[in-house]
């Protein structure tokens, strides 16, 4: 075990096929877990795992594979022999050099750079997750707490992910992840490695330094080359830090000389790192058992060896970690196929790689080369086998005109529908929308409350549908449908009229109308100045809604997005359904698209 946090423990694990050694994350259950929530812990393990996997960027770790025990997913990593830039300001070194310091800025700004290109906000940069290798490289880890920003989000209102001392003023108040809350996370661990302390600490108290955090003026830093970009990452309102592309800009001309000893090799010794200060900071990873390590051949060859330094995994940078904890623990085990890296000899031929040992399958035996028909046979087997084939497929062509002459029917092929306006949409995920048309619509309820009349632009070809739903758990409404030709995509508008329905009412009673297994609440955020809410949630359909119908408990899984407001006429709720494995493309190419071209017309 290299580290564990409240939601995960990371492991040192041996990769058998490809003879290497891998950092596996395994996600914790914690005890009182509703069981309609593992669903969510889950799939954030594996929006951590997507969101890695989106960026291929020296400084960002690299996810190899996704493995699932069970239901449980398990992420692979790989495995890096460095310490944390947490260990090193926590040891008897208080702070950085000016050359380390700019050195760890420039790597984190560019890793920062490409996870933001990519869509993806860390949303929890601090020093735990600054990883330092013993040969120079600079890491960014532990995205598990990272969003993509064109995804759901599913943190629950309340509850906030990220490290007190180190998170943005504007995340700590509840307010929009940006990406500028990684430019505060970047100017706070700049600070930190500068000036020896974070920039907040109320005395070990979380609510009092998100307080500060949130309250309080942003620190100063001493006088240096670095004061000005700290400053300016540092700012309190978001729009005004100072972008990316400047802060590495004014870091171009304080890097040191390439070659140059930034980190020296004594911080990577045991005795330097785990001594004295924190013995659990820093664990040896065990030594393959001999029947994995004697790979004839491979003395030199960058083979896993033991006594390789485990990154920094104490308990004070698990905290917050998100899915995983145990930072520093994901690392590189890369070098491990450096087997086959022997240098030409004179004669110019590459020595071959290694022999790496007895393969986790059993190769299938081919044909004894005894039995080879000889060339003669061979040639004649070839010719037998290609009219066999000739033979066949004019007989298919044959049987195939026949049956189309004798039923009527011409020969050519249907005109399909390969270019129907549902197929442009894409119900595959392609980038390609469908364009809109305005229709019309009339949401008067059955006693004739006026105020019901709307337009809206919808895709082309989708049937409209209109429904008096009686009382229920939800009060009488009026719902008009939108659905496009297959079944799979709705738009919804649904209108109650003079029930005095407030928004945070529809979304209690929508849920209680569900059974709590069936439907999951994964956003909420205020609308139209907190007068209206969109949400977003994800329902299980089944033939009798709360029971099984009878196909073995399989259901229907779609995800809606809507949003809800009053007006003047009613409570409204303008939504859009899809199938749950197209939730990006129904954000994307219809909710955007779609509900604000809403408009009610008397």
């Amino acid at each position: 075990m290299l580290g564990a946090g409240s939601m995960g423990t990371v492991w040192v694990a041996h990769d058998e096929f490809l003879q290497r050694q891998v950092a596996l994350k395994e996600v914790h259950v914690p005890p009182g877990v509703p069981a309609e929530q593992l669903s969510e812990l889950r799939e954030r393990t594996l929006r951590e795992a997507r969101a890695i996997a989106a960026l291929s960027h020296p400084n960002v770790v690299v996810l190899h594979d996704v493995v699932r025990e069970g239901h449980d997913p398990y992420v692979v990593m790989e495995l890096l022999s460095s310490r944390s830039l947490a260990s090193i300001l926590d040891s008897d070194r208080e702070r950085l050099t000016t050359a380390q310091a700019v050195t760890v800025a420039e790597a984190v700004a560019a890793a920062l750079e490409a996870a933001h290109a990519a869509g993806i906000t860390h949303r929890d940069i601090k020093p735990g997750n600054v990883l330092i290798a013993d040969d120079g490289r600079i890491k960014l880890t532990d995205f598990g707490i990272a969003r993509n920003v064109s995804e759901v989000t599913m943190t629950h209102t309340g509850m906030m992910l990220g490290s007190p001392a180190f998170i943005a003023p504007e995340v700590a108040s509840g307010g929009a992840v940006t990406s500028a809350a990684d430019l505060w996370g970047l100017g706070a661990t700049l600070f930190a490695a500068t000036e020896g302390r974070p920039p907040y600490d109320e005395g070990g108290d979380p609510l009092a330094t998100v307080t500060e955090v949130v309250r309080g003026s942003p620190p100063k830093p001493s006088p240096g080359p670095l004061a000005g970009i700290i400053q300016g990452l540092l700012a309190k309102e978001a729009s005004s830090r100072l972008p990316l592309a400047e802060v590495r800009r004014r870091l171009r001309p304080l890097l040191p000389a390439p070659g140059e000893e930034v980190f020296p090799a004594s911080l990577f010794d045991d005795t330097g790192v785990a001594g004295g200060h924190d013995p659990g900071a820093t664990q040896v990873i065990p030594k393959l058992p001999p029947a994995q390590e004697q790979v004839p051949g491979a003395e030199g060859s960058g083979a896993a060896e033991s006594g390789t330094e485990a990154a920094d995994a104490g308990p004070s940078d698990a905290a917050g970690a998100g899915a995983g904890g145990g930072n520093g623990a994901e690392a590189d085990a890369a070098d491990a196929g450096d087997a086959g890296g022997a240098e030409a000899d004179a004669g110019g031929r590459g020595e071959l790689a290694a022999d790496p040992g007895p393969l986790p399958f059993t190769p299938t035996a081919g044909p004894s080369h005894a039995a080879e028909p000889e060339p003669a046979s061979r040639r004649r087997l070839a010719l037998i086998s290609a009219a066999v084939v000739v033979v066949f497929l004019l007989a298919v062509a044959g049987g195939f005109l026949l049956v189309r002459t004798v039923s009527g029917h011409s020969a050519a092929p249907p005109a399909g529908d390969a270019a129907t306006p549902e197929r442009s949409a894409g119900t595959s995920g392609t980038a390609t929308p469908q364009p809109l048309q305005l229709r019309h619509g009339d949401a008067t309820n059955m006693r004739g409350a006026k105020g019901g009349l709307f337009t809206v632009r919808v895709p082309a070809g989708w049937k409209r549908f209109v429904t008096q739903r009686t009382a229920d758990t939800l009060p009488t409404s009026t719902h008009i449908q939108f659905v496009s030709a297959d079944g799979a995509r709705t738009l919804g508008v649904e209108r109650f009229a003079g029930e005095g329905l407030t928004s945070e009412q529809y979304v209690a009673r929508l849920r209680e109308s569900w059974t709590q297994s069936d439907f999951t609440l994964v956003q909420q955020e205020d609308i139209h100045e907190g007068e209206g809410l969109r949400i977003t949630y994800r329902t299980a359909e089944r033939g009798d809604r709360g029971e099984d119908s009878g196909d073995g408990g399989r259901a229907i899984n779609r995800s809606t997005t809507a949003d809800v407001f009053p007006t003047g006429t009613g409570l409204w709720v303008v939504a859009v359904t899809v199938p749950v494995d197209q939730e990006r493309l129904g954000r994307q190419h219809l909710f955007d698209r779609i509900v604000p071209t809403f408009r009610q017309t008397d």
